[in-house]
Formats: structure tokens, C-alpha cells, sequence
């Protein structure tokens, strides 16, 4: 699967900057979105190739919009990388469980970043 559009959520905007930068550096092209409702209009109107997702947002959590997303088979082929601060084993495992691909641990390190996108 080729990646080049990747949407962004998280509700702190200088983590949305940090990962939007590092990911255009590298040719990929970003959205952000700040919750999950304003996730689902984006990913209804920009169909991104994968979505980095945070857990800990106001109103539904990432693990319920993964959650969500996973099991919807209009969507269920967009791949999830959890991007949190949560960095418990129970955690990842419910994570990976709710539908995600791969779960990393704040503050992203961009070449373990893009080993997860290439290993997609």
C-alpha cells in the first residue's frame, strides 16, 4: 500500500505541527483534526491512506474512534498508528485489539515513525 496522504489527530496543536513537519519533510502530504467527530469529516472527505491517532482527546477516545473505524467496512482499510502517551502494556494490546496497526509511544522518534508507515 502506497501512503502518501496521512491524517493527524490529536487535540494538542504542537503535536499536530511536530508530526505534520516531520511527515512533509518526508514527501507525505497532512491533514489534522482535533477529536474524533472532526476525524470522521475528514475522513469522509479526504479518504486519508493512514491515520495517526491519539488516545487521550476530549469527548470519544482514540481507542473508541479506532474502535469505530476498524469495524465499519467502509473504512476498516485505513490503517491506524495509536500515537500516545499511554505507555502501559494493557494499552498497546487493547490498541492493537480496537483495530490499530501499530502503537507508538510520545514523543514520536521519526525513523521508528516510518519504519511503522513503510512496515503498512
Amino acid at each position: 500500500m502506497t501512503i502518501k496522504n496521512v491524517l493527524i489527530v490529536d487535540d494538542s496543536k504542537t503535536e499536530q505541527i511536530y508530526l505534520s513537519q516531520m511527515l512533509t519533510t518526508e514527501g507525505f502530504s497532512t491533514q489534522t483534526a482535533s477529536d474524533a467527530d472532526e476525524a470522521k469529516r475528514a475522513v469522509d472527505t479526504m479518504r486519508p491512506d493512514l491515520i495517526l491517532l491519539d488516545i487521550v482527546m476530549p469527548g470519544q477516545s482514540g481507542f473508541q474512534f479506532a474502535r469505530t473505524l476498524s469495524r465499519d467496512p467502509q473504512y476498516a482499510d485505513i490503517p491506524i498508528i495509536l500515537c500516545t502517551s499511554k505507555d502501559q502494556e494493557t494499552d498497546r494490546v487493547w490498541g492493537i485489539r480496537q483495530g490499530a496497526k501499530a502503537y507508538i509511544v510520545k514523543p514520536v522518534q521519526k525513523n521508528e515513525l516510518l519504519e511503522k508507515i513503510r512496515s503498512l
